[in-house]
C-alpha cells in the first residue's frame, strides 16, 4: 500500500487501507453532523450527545462504503479479476481492481454489484428506524444511514466513467460494438460531460447564496472530471502502445557496478559523476542484482562508506522482470502496479536491458513524432 495509507488489515484476502484524508473528511462529517443535521432533526439533545452520535454515524457511514467496494470486489473475484486493495479516502472509498474484467456481461456485474450493496443497505436502514423509534440517537443514525446509501446508490448510477453508472454503460457499449477500448472511450467522454455539468450547477448554486453546497458539488465536478480525463489519456496511451513489444523501448546500455563497490563511491563516480539512476549489480560476469536510488536513500548517509552494493541491492530472484516479447503496454501496467520505476528485462534467467518509464515515455514521444 502506499505510504500514506493506513493498512487496516485484510477482508477475503484484500488489503483494507485509510487514506490520511479520510480523517479531514471524518472529522467535517461528524462536526456537520453534530452541528447542523442532527439538531435540525431532534430537538433538545445534550451537545455530547449530538457529538457522539455524529462520530457514530461517520464511522458506520465509512462501513457502509466498505461494504459498497467489498460488494464490487467479491463479483471482481468471481471472475478472477484480481483485487489489490480498498482505500477509504476523502471521498469515500476506492477497490483497486488489478485488470480488466474479461467480458462486458463480467464488467456489468463487477460495476452495478456496489449500488446494489448501497441500496440494499439503504433499505435495511430504513426498515430497522420503527424498531430503534425508542431511542432517538438510534432513530437518527438509522435516518441519516438510510439516507445516505440510497443518494450514494443514485450518485454512483450516473452514467459517467469513472463512476459505477460509467462502467455500466461501459458495459452496454462494450457488449453493442464488441470493442472495449471504444466504449471507455465513449463512456470517459460522457462522464466529462456529466462531471463538467456538475462543475456548473455547483458554480450555479455558489452564485444562487448556497456558497458551502455549490463549492462542494462543483469540487465533485472537477474531481471527476480529472478521473475521467486520466482514463482517457490512458486510453490514448494503450491505443498507441498496442502492438509495441518491450523489445522496441527497453534500454541494453545498463550501467553495471561490481557488488563490492562502496555506496559513496556509486553515489560519486555514477550517480553525481554519470548521472545513473539504476543500475545492474555484478558478481562476476553475471548480474545478481538490481540498485536504484531509493535503495541508497534507505542507508544512512553515514554509513555509506562501508556499505557495499551487494549489502542493500534488490536480488533478481526478488524482483520483478519482464520478458522482452511481452506487450509493453502490460510492462507498463506491471510497473505501475510494483510501484516501481524500472524493470529488468531477461530471458532464459539472464538480464539483457532494462525498461524504465522514462524509456517508455520516449517511445511514445518517437511514435508521436512519427505519426503513429
Amino acid at each position: 500500500m502506499p505510504r500514506h495509507t493506513i493498512p487496516l488489515g485484510r477482508i477475503l484476502g484484500i488489503p483494507i487501507g485509510l487514506d490520511y484524508s479520510w480523517f479531514v473528511i471524518f472529522a467535517l462529517l461528524t462536526w456537520t453532523l453534530a452541528e447542523s443535521y442532527f439538531p435540525a432533526e431532534f430537538k433538545g439533545w445534550p451537545p455530547v450527545v449530538y457529538w457522539i452520535t455524529g462520530a457514530a454515524t461517520a464511522i458506520v457511514f465509512f462501513v457502509s462504503v466498505l461494504l459498497h467496494e467489498l460488494g464490487h470486489s467479491v463479483v471482481a473475484l468471481r471472475y478472477k479479476v484480481p483485487v489489490r486493495s480498498i482505500t477509504l479516502f476523502m471521498f469515500g472509498g476506492v477497490a483497486q481492481i488489478g485488470g480488466e474484467p474479461p467480458s462486458a456481461v463480467a464488467e456489468f456485474f463487477i460495476a452495478i454489484a456496489g449500488p446494489l450493496v448501497s441500496l440494499a443497505l439503504g433499505v435495511f436502514f430504513y426498515a430497522v428506524q420503527p424498531l430503534v423509534g425508542g431511542v432517538e440517537p438510534l432513530l437518527g443514525l438509522a435516518k441519516y444511514l438510510a439516507y445516505i446509501n440510497l443518494a450514494l446508490a443514485v450518485f454512483n448510477l450516473i452514467p459517467g466513467f469513472p463512476l459505477d453508472g460509467g462502467r455500466v454503460f461501459r458495459a452496454i457499449v462494450w457488449a453493442i460494438t464488441g470493442n472495449m477500448h471504444r466504449a471507455t472511450m465513449i463512456a470517459a467522454n460522457v462522464g466529462r460531460f456529466f462531471a463538467l455539468l456538475l462543475i456548473f450547477v455547483g458554480v450555479y448554486r455558489m452564485f444562487g447564496g448556497d456558497l458551502s453546497g455549490g463549492i462542494w458539488i462543483a469540487f465533485i465536478g472537477w474531481f471527476l472530471d480529472n478521473a475521467a480525463s486520466a482514463q482517457l489519456q490512458q486510453e490514448v496511451v494503450q491505443g498507441l502502445l498496442a502492438g509495441h513489444r518491450v523489445s522496441q523501448a527497453m534500454s541494453t546500455h545498463c550501467a553495471t557496478v561490481p557488488g563490492d563497490l562502496t555506496l559513496q563511491d556509486l553515489v560519486d563516480e555514477h550517480i553525481l559523476g554519470g548521472g545513473q539512476h539504476c543500475f545492474l549489480v555484478n558478481r562476476g560476469d553475471d548480474a545478481v542484482g538490481l540498485m536504484t536510488l531509493q535503495q541508497v536513500k534507505e542507508v544512512p548517509r553515514s554509513d555509506w562508506a562501508t556499505t557495499r552494493a551487494s549489502q542493500v541491492m534488490l536480488p533478481f530472484e526478488e524482483s520483478k522482470s519482464v520478458d522482452p516479447d511481452a506487450e509493453l503496454w502490460t510492462a507498463l501496467e506491471s510497473l505501475d502496479r510494483n510501484g516501481v520505476n524500472q524493470l529488468p528485462v531477461s530471458r532464459n534467467h539472464r538480464v539483457i536491458g532494462m525498461l524504465s518509464r522514462e524509456d517508455v515515455i520516449s517511445f511514445l514521444r518517437t511514435l508521436q513524432e512519427l505519426g503513429a
